[in-house]
């Protein structure tokens, strides 16, 4: 299916697919959940169906993490100018059961977790789970964008931080890490003797820049981070659970051998076979998705200055996510709830990624074209008849 078909997909085509993102909220556009609104790559959708038709229903091979292995660093190689050694390349679910091991074997058991916000919503849960202590860091905004506030993250870690939860590219606020700003938050973490989960599962979706690897920078960066990706995000299947722990240090790896074993059983047979499909052969249709992401984004600015003009953005340089600063529509933490009452717009309550996030609102635009115009212009509706105008 080219792009331009993509336009005609409709909101009961994609409710019928059944994904939570078009299920949880009945008769809303589901702009929520960080998936898109696309069919899947032709390369992944032949690999499942082979798969299907094989009898590789056991218990998956050596073979089959050996190859995942292989293709995450080639890919990684090709697009970031990094090519990690296969053989420090685990498989695993998903991200969070990546931050998960981190917190369980690589962090010591006092330490509390670092987290700059706005945040992806589960480094503001998760880590309680695990009995850590989370200290949240704000960002600083200014006129040039959003700044991680390094004077904080400092502060965090001589206050009992052990670990610095990095997302670059940013969600959800969409900004692509320079190196020097990188290299600036490694020489805090490393002066601090702390470490870094560097989730990177956006790094395959970015418009303007060009994504740094974090443990890439130097020998410092290496020793103290672990790195977490996947494909799923970039290729449309997080259902399909896989992704990949990147270890840039040896002694981590030898810890992973001996504690992590079972924690790698977590990710899918089919789940693998369609990554090694995405990373080997899946680059044309990423374009395309690219292409069709950029124009939405565009798209995006000139509907907010027409339907919502009161709200503020800064176009992410990365991700499909948007991050909008409604707080002068006057509804506080129940932003999300105002649009998904009033317009029908199923949206991310800003509250739920940090402290300060109140009245701002994260916005997935990985729709076709027709139902992003369709959805903005039921907010714009929404707030114009909150207002009496």
């Amino acid at each position: 299916m080219s792009t331009a078909e993509w336009d005609g997909l409709t909101e009961e085509q994609l409710r019928a697919n059944g994904s939570l993102k078009w299920t949880a909220h009945e008769h809303a556009i589901g702009a929520w959940v960080a998936e898109m609104g696309y069919p899947l790559a032709t390369p992944i959708r032949r690999a499942l169906r082979d798969y299907a038709e094989s009898e590789l229903f056991g218990y998956p091979p050596p073979a089959l993490d050996a190859q995942l292995a292989a293709a995450a660093s080639d890919y990684y190689g090709r697009n970031f100018g990094w090519t990690p050694d296969p053989d420090f390349i685990a498989p695993i679910a998903d991200v969070l059961a990546g931050l998960g091991a981190v917190l369980d074997i690589f962090l010591e058991p006092h330490a509390a977790v670092v987290v700059p916000t706005p945040a992806y919503m589960p480094f503001l849960t998760y880590p309680a789970l695990k009995n850590r202590r989370i200290i949240q860091v704000p960002m600083l905004r200014g006129d040039s964008g959003w700044q991680m506030d390094l004077s904080g993250i400092r502060e965090a870690l001589q206050n009992g931080g052990g670990l610095v939860l990095l997302c670059t590219p940013h969600n959800p606020i969409g900004k692509v890490y320079t190196r020097q700003e990188l290299q600036s938050l490694s020489e805090v973490v490393q002066e601090q003797g702390a470490r870094v989960f560097s989730d990177e599962i956006h790094s395959s979706l970015v418009f303007e820049g060009a994504h740094a690897p974090y443990a890439s920078l130097s020998p410092e960066t290496a020793a103290h981070a672990i790195t977490a990706t996947s494909a799923t995000k970039a290729f449309n299947m997080p259902g399909l659970k896989c992704a990949q722990l990147v270890f840039s240090n040896p002694a981590d790896l030898d810890l992973w051998r001996d504690k992590g074993f079972f924690i790698g059983h977590g990710a899918s047979t089919p789940g693998k076979l369609a990554t090694i499909a995405a990373y080997n052969s899946g680059e044309p249709w990423r374009q395309q998705v690219l292409g069709y992401l950029r124009d939405n984004r565009d798209l995006l600015t000139e509907l907010l200055e027409e339907h919502l003009p009161g709200v503020f953005w800064l176009p992410p340089e990365g991700t499909y996510l948007s991050w909008l600063d409604a707080r002068a529509l006057g509804h506080g933490e129940r932003t999300a709830e105002f649009f998904l009452s009033q317009a029908r717009v199923a949206l991310v309550e800003g509250a739920q990624c940090g402290e300060g996030s109140e009245g701002f609102v994260r916005m997935n635009f990985a729709l076709p074209r027709p139902i992003l115009v369709e959805a903005v212009k039921r907010m714009g509706q929404a707030a114009s008849k909150a207002d009496g105008l």
